[in-house]
């Protein structure tokens, strides 16, 4: 059995070059595969191995301490959904190119925890008493494999798009509280991030995103799959792959 796991952490690296060195070298020996994106901001990995050679690889990324708060969200599958491993070092580790929704330039934006979540749409509003509206940050192809029940979808094909996409919504939801989610939590992060400095203090961010929801307290809310960047395609509510085949 594979352990796929997805991953991020938003922290200032010095020198991203010498960390994604570090990583590849890592990765290589305990033959995992996948995808890792390290920047100045922080990084972002997609890998997938055996279990134990994950769990050591983790151990090893958690014991620097710019890491010791990482989340990994797991999922299983038959086959390694990557062909191989790609470290790659980028400007961004999800290019947003809005310096208001830079996580190093303040505070984390507030988060509703999937239990507290699930709560609010069973019943209809949050806890003071306000409509909840859940907006998907990711992308129409993602969203086309599912999204949670009645959200706000954006006709956005790159992240980058958000803002523009967003402006004609702002008046409508400024009564509303608003929870920004997306896959694994990065681009609902830093989308939560930048509403918040231009003006919308009503914004919460979904910790952990779909695949933490699902790992948390499963698809309460929840229509059709998850779409993940890999063979795998989509992962339903219980985590298990739509395709499951070796890449």
């Amino acid at each position: 059995m594979i352990v796929n796991t997805a991953a991020y952490h938003f922290v200032a690296i010095a020198e991203p070059g010498r960390l994604a060195d570090a990583v590849r070298e890592r990765a290589t020996a305990d033959q995992l595969v996948g995808t890792v994106l390290v920047a100045g901001e922080g990084i972002n990995l997609f890998l997938a191995g055996a279990g134990a050679a994950i769990a050591g690889f983790y151990a090893w990324l958690g014991a620097d301490p710019r890491f010791a708060g990482l989340q990994v969200k797991y999922s299983r599958s038959e086959h390694a959904p990557f062909a191989r491993l790609k470290v790659k070092v980028k400007q961004e580790i999800i290019s947003f190119r809005r310096q208001e929704g830079s996580p190093l330039a303040a505070a984390r934006a507030p988060a509703v925890s999937p239990q507290v979540l699930r709560q609010w749409l069973r019943q209809g509003h949050d806890d003071g008493g306000r409509p909840v509206v859940m907006l998907d940050t990711r992308n129409q192809q993602e969203i086309a494999f599912g999204t949670f029940a009645g959200a706000l979808t954006l006709p956005i094909t790159r992240f980058t798009e958000l803002p523009a996409a967003l402006a004609p919504h702002r008046q409508a939801l400024a009564d509303a509280t608003v929870v920004s989610f997306c896959t694994g939590g990065i681009r609902c992060e830093k989308a939560a991030l930048w509403m918040q400095a231009d003006g919308m203090d009503n914004v919460l961010q979904l910790d952990g995103g779909i695949l933490g929801y699902f790992e948390a307290v499963g698809g309460e809310g929840y229509d059709g799959h998850c779409f993940v960047f890999d063979e795998r395609v989509a992962l339903d509510p219980q985590l298990r792959p739509l395709q499951d085949v070796a890449a």
